[in-house]
């Protein structure tokens, strides 16, 4: 079950009134665009709103689903939340120590081996060398990558890759946990294990925001859902309404 937020601690996350636009590139026949060059116009980009306006905060020891089609906006959020990049206006402030499971492997060098990899992004969390080694083990274990260990990452598959990247998260001391759909990658008994992972960090009172399009997964773990449908929050709520107003 979530942790308990019956107490609304200080607040964790605040995004207050934030707006994210992309350009999008468009390839066109070469009469279109010498046509478009002549008219001072520029066809070969339009612009795309990823997000607009949008506003809400997450307290101490939430666990917070955000919800959405593809397309959406709710990776973009994530990305907001964890720094990965910024908000064309409005603000997103966040407090604590975090991690974030944005997209599987990222922060790994493809060069390096498991071992180095794992040193490197528990360094890019903000754990110090002390720290890794005194969990070093426990890292590896949970990942069921130990053969593996010393190969370099390049070789991994992806399911490999979620492994170590989700190990290396959750094993760091962190306040603020960011879930990105992770979870569908690997076997079963994998992802189920992650999952009682999760809940575990939820009951010991972390922050979470997760990007999953598992229903159940979600009522276990979330006790509310924000939902963004093209880029505009619409629901804002507990999390069964929630997963309704997403199917709506």
């Amino acid at each position: 079950m979530p942790g308990d937020t019956a107490v609304q601690a200080r607040p964790s996350i605040i995004v207050d009134h934030v707006s994210k636009q992309f350009l999008l590139r468009r390839a066109h026949a070469f009469k279109e665009a010498f046509v478009g060059w002549v008219r001072g116009k520029d066809v070969s980009s339009e612009k795309f709103l990823a997000l607009d306006d949008v506003s809400f905060t997450i307290h101490e020891g939430e666990s917070v689903a955000l919800l959405g089609f593809n397309g959406s906006g709710k990776s973009t959020m994530l990305k907001l939340i964890s720094g990965v990049m910024e908000p064309d206006d409005g603000s997103v402030l966040v407090r604590g120590r975090l991690a974030g499971l944005i997209e599987v492997g990222a922060g790994f060098h493809p060069d390096l081996t498991g071992r180095e990899n794992v040193y490197l992004n528990a360094a890019i969390l903000g754990m110090q060398k002390d720290e890794i080694d005194a969990r070093y083990d426990d890292i590896i274990a949970f990942s069921e990558v130990e053969r593996f260990i010393d190969q370099e990452v390049k070789h991994y598959s992806s399911g490999m890759f979620m492994r170590l990247a989700f190990s290396v998260a959750i094993h760091c001391e962190l306040d603020i946990l960011l879930v990105d759909e992770v979870l569908s990658v690997g076997d079963a008994p994998f992802q189920a294990k992650c999952r009682a992972k999760i809940e575990e960090l939820s009951r010991e009172g972390k922050t979470m925001v997760i990007v999953s399009h598992d229903q159940e997964m979600v009522r276990q773990v979330c006790d509310r859902g924000i939902v963004i449908r093209q880029g505009k929050q619409v629901y804002d709520g507990p999390i069964e309404p929630a997963i309704d107003a997403m199917m709506a």
